[in-house]
């Protein structure tokens, strides 16, 4: 690499930022109705001088799509004239009122009223796709742990891995990755604790927007046998991991060994590149040179039988996963155990092994906490008290659901259908750190003139045919 003396100038006449994603997103969020949904619902804010209360939770979800780390980032958009022209505003909340705002929550029924208008905005959104989207909605639920170095924050507990903070629930459709409710918890409550209501408000979203299965997922904590006789009268399918019971381990033994049948996992996708040889496992073979102890899967099998839980008036499948385990020291055999895992589904036409796989599909939203961790940085607790958190939390995941209704909103249709439906599932599958690098941090010219604003792209990435196709639909009229 060569380069020859660099001057450094600044130009007086260009207004431009690095941002130009921001003001399409806007631009799609204006056509949803997401502010009017927000300050039709939300009513924090007694006098509106100047911020209404969408302009503070937007605020605070295109800090994150900006690439805001956290509140005090906010500063940084404020003060850049060029966005400001973008998004049609003359100002922006300011870290310090943005942190007030989320103290304004106060009761959890605040936190709720918000999840609500961005769910009936969702639901819009959905009923504008196409038929083929509406066929089954899949609603998953789990709990993680998001931990704090505070000391003086409220309603914060200790969790069973031994560290403080809060415990989210998150209730996501595992269709598009969207969170449909997340709702903040101390640390030390049960992993389930008040999901079945949550289950409740998804399952009735997704019958507001016209699909016409539904099947709710989750692991043992979440299996609350004392719902599943209504969610079965209801016509809601489910999926869930079942604890297992010394009660029930007699049943376990009593399936005869013709019952068992060998467990076939479905095969990984072939490598784009072809085949290539596999490296050696480095770490399998520190493990057999210093004689620890390891654990290898020899087989698995599964079969099923009956069973009427406790709570339940009538009995559901119970699929068993019988997992053959060997614990070596080196090279050395030491025992083999069976170990077993089990599934309630009220689902008859599934098969056993469909079972499994339905259950372990759930790793999806795994990733999605993963992503709304350690990427979009929305579950974490910068503020003093669990509402307030929660309400930080709620407002910064919508740069997330934003995402997935821009996926959403890209038209389908004509000649190129096929190519379109590999950019929709490409850009719902995208991670956030890739879809803010190549949708939002795109450098624009921002020229302001009477009664509108001309944006002028500065420069080009391989994802600027779906950025266009995006802007191309974000003028025209939604078909709700």
């Amino acid at each position: 690499m060569t380069m020859s003396k660099m001057k450094l100038d600044v130009s007086e006449r260009i207004n431009a930022h690095g941002v130009g994603g921001l003001g399409l997103i806007h631009q799609m969020v204006q056509r949803i109705g997401l502010p009017a949904a927000i300050d039709s619902q939300l009513k924090l804010l007694k006098i509106h001088r100047p911020y209404l209360e969408s302009d503070h939770v937007l605020a605070i979800a295109y800090n994150t799509l900006a690439g805001g780390a956290s509140l005090e980032d906010m500063e940084r958009q404020r003060q850049n004239e060029a966005l400001l022209n973008n998004l049609g505003a003359r100002t922006l909340p300011d870290p310090t009122t943005a942190g007030d705002f989320c103290r304004r929550f106060k009761a959890c029924k605040n936190v709720d009223i918000l999840m609500d208008a961005f769910n009936d905005v969702r639901v819009k959104v959905w009923r504008n796709q196409a038929t083929d989207f509406l066929e089954e909605a899949v609603i998953d639920g789990d709990g993680s742990i998001v931990e704090t170095t505070g000391e003086c924050k409220e309603d914060m507990s200790l969790s069973y891995k031994g560290t403080w903070g809060y415990q989210p629930l998150l209730i996501s459709l595992a269709n598009t990755q969207e969170p449909l409710f997340l709702v903040n918890r101390s640390a030390s409550e049960h992993s389930a604790e008040g999901a079945a209501e949550y289950y409740d408000r998804a399952i009735e979203a997704c019958r507001k927007a016209g699909f016409k299965k539904i099947r709710a997922r989750g692991d043992t904590a979440f299996s609350q046998s004392e719902h599943l006789d209504r969610w079965d009268d209801d016509g809601v399918q489910f999926v869930f991991g079942y604890p297992y019971a010394r009660g029930l381990q007699p049943r376990i033994e009593a399936i005869a060994d013709e019952e068992w049948t060998a467990l076939v996992r479905p095969p990984k996708p072939p490598a784009k590149t072809g085949p290539r040889a596999r490296p050696e496992n480095v770490k399998q073979r520190i493990v057999t040179e210093k004689g620890y102890k390891d654990l290898r899967l020899k087989s698995e099998a599964v079969a099923e039988f009956e069973h009427q839980p406790s709570k339940c008036e009538q009995s559901y499948r119970i699929t068993v996963l019988r997992k053959e385990l060997e614990t070596y020291k080196g090279e050395q055999l030491l025992f083999e155990e069976y170990r077993y895992f089990l599934y309630i589904t009220n689902d008859r036409e599934l098969t056993t092994h469909e079972v499994v796989r339905e259950s372990n599909l759930r790793c999806g939203q795994e990733k999605l906490i993963g992503e709304l961790k350690d990427k979009v940085r929305s579950l974490r607790a910068p503020l003093g008290d669990l509402v307030s958190n929660w309400a930080w939390m709620v407002m910064s995941t919508l740069a997330w659901s934003l995402k997935a209704w821009a996926a959403l909103s890209l038209p389908r249709g004509g000649r190129w259908r096929e190519k379109h439906d590999e950019d929709r599932i490409r850009l719902l599958g995208m991670g956030f750190r890739n879809f803010v690098e190549s949708m939002i941090r795109v450098p624009v010219q921002v020229i302001v003139a009477a009664r509108q604003i001309r944006v002028r792209l500065l420069a080009w990435n391989s994802e600027q045919r779906v950025f266009l196709r995006l802007a191309d639909v974000v003028e025209r009229p939604m078909l709700f």
